[in-house]
Parts: C-alpha cells; structure tokens; sequence
C-alpha cells in the first residue's frame, strides 16, 4: 500500500506494536507485563481443571482472564455483536490485529496491518468482506473519515463493520493519538462515510473510578475492587455495529 506512511504526515494508520520505538517506555513495560500474564494465563487454564479455574476466577476476578478494566463491559457485548452476524457463515478481515482469529469461528478470517494495508490510503484491493472489524484503531488514525468509506467500499453488500473506540481515555500515542468521538459521534463518522444511519447501533461504557484508575497506567479488572456500574455521562469506552 502506501510507501508514504513513512513520513510523519501519511503516518494514517499505525498500531502501537508495529513502532515500538514510539512508545513510551512505561507503556511498553507494562505491555509486556500484560502479554506475559496473558501467556501464564494460558498456561494455567490448559494445567488446572475446568472447575479450578472458574474458582480462581471468582476470587481473583476477570483480571486473570487479560482484561483491562475499560474493555470489561465491552469485549462481551461486542463478542454479542459478532455473533449475532452468523460468523461461521462469513467472511472477515481484522485491521490492525488478529484477536478474532479466536474469538469467533468465521467461515473465512484474514488479519491485516500497517504496513502492509493502510486503511487510510484505500479499499482492501481485489478483496471483499461480509465483515471488517476494527478495535482500538480509529483513534491513531489521521483520517478516519476516508478509512471508513474504504471499510465501506471493502464490504460485501449486506456486509457489516465493528468498530471500537475509547472517548475518556488518556492520550496513548502509539505513534500518534488523534481523535475520540462519543455515541452520537461515532454514529455520524460511520453515516458519513456511507453506511445508512438507520443500520447503525453504537453503545459505550464508562464511570469515573475507571477512568481515575487509568491515568498511571492501564487497570487490570478484578471483580472484588473495581465497578462496572455505567456512568452514561462518563462513557470511556465506544463501540458500533454498522451493516452496509
């Protein structure tokens, strides 16, 4: 795709762990803690007994399952919306990670990032999708609205986008951090670059403990400290369903 995103102005879609040299070295430590206690993770849940590990997850929280206190409330509701589609049925492409490669049984999956796609420069060539997704994206993009027209324009007809987003979130610049758009404006950034608004759902989640919890850094869940009661007026969190 583009040659030019090596300058700092076509630098348009960019996912933290293809710059490491651009992250702040607090946030590439703890980064690396996460990734390691995701690996342990694993390796807990395939040693111990189903039954053990609902235990250990009960005292300890969710925390042990990777999740950071932020997507909490939303990874399930969005892991609703995928399924909701019929994945096994479909075909999909992730921007900017590999995640649902797991977490749904799509008919068809593909992962593609920065460099080798730049959303921002252009539809997917010769390629089209029942279903893109984009998590925690849209946010280090330099121009959002053109790479939603070419999610639009990379979608089969009937083809449907999920796209998650964080609002009252710390600025992480990897590389560059460079927008966050409520309910309603996520909603007309996804009108804009094509879809029909009436085949547009978003949601949000947030409260101000959790967003107190965030400034050091990012806050692992545990269900016997932290609140996942909903602030509607604090939204930390945004994610949408938009069918073509």
């Amino acid at each position: 795709m583009s040659a030019a995103m090596a300058s700092p102005e076509p630098g348009s879609m960019i996912a933290f762990r293809d710059h490491p040299g651009n992250i702040g070295l607090g946030d590439l430590y703890w980064d690396r803690v996460l990734r390691c206690a995701m690996s342990l993770r694993d390796a807990v849940k395939k040693a111990l007994p189903t039954g053990v590990v609902s235990v250990v997850r009960s005292f300890l929280g969710r925390g042990l399952e990777d999740e950071q206190w932020a997507r909490t409330v939303m990874n399930p509701r969005v892991e609703e919306l995928v399924r909701s589609l019929d994945p096994s049925t479909k075909s999909a492409l992730e921007i900017s990670g590999n995640t649902w490669s797991r977490r749904a049984n799509f008919k068809k999956f593909k992962a593609l990032d920065y460099p080798d796609y730049d959303v921002c420069a252009g539809p997917v060539p010769g390629e089209k999708f029942d279903v893109i997704i984009a998590e925690q994206v849209f946010e280090h993009l330099l121009w959002p609205y053109r790479a939603v027209k070419n999610v639009y324009d990379s979608l089969n007809a009937g083809g449907a986008f999920v796209i998650s987003t964080p609002f009252l979130l710390k600025v992480h610049n990897y590389p560059v951090d460079c927008s966050r758009w409520t309910e309603i404006g996520l909603r007309h950034l996804l009108a804009e670059g094509g879809f029909p608004m009436e085949n547009i759902v978003t949601e949000s989640w947030g409260n101000r403990a959790c967003i107190k919890a965030n400034w050091p850094r990012w806050q692992v869940y545990q269900s016997w400290r932290h609140s996942l009661k909903n602030e509607p007026e604090y939204p930390i969190v945004v994610w949408a369903l938009a069918r073509k």
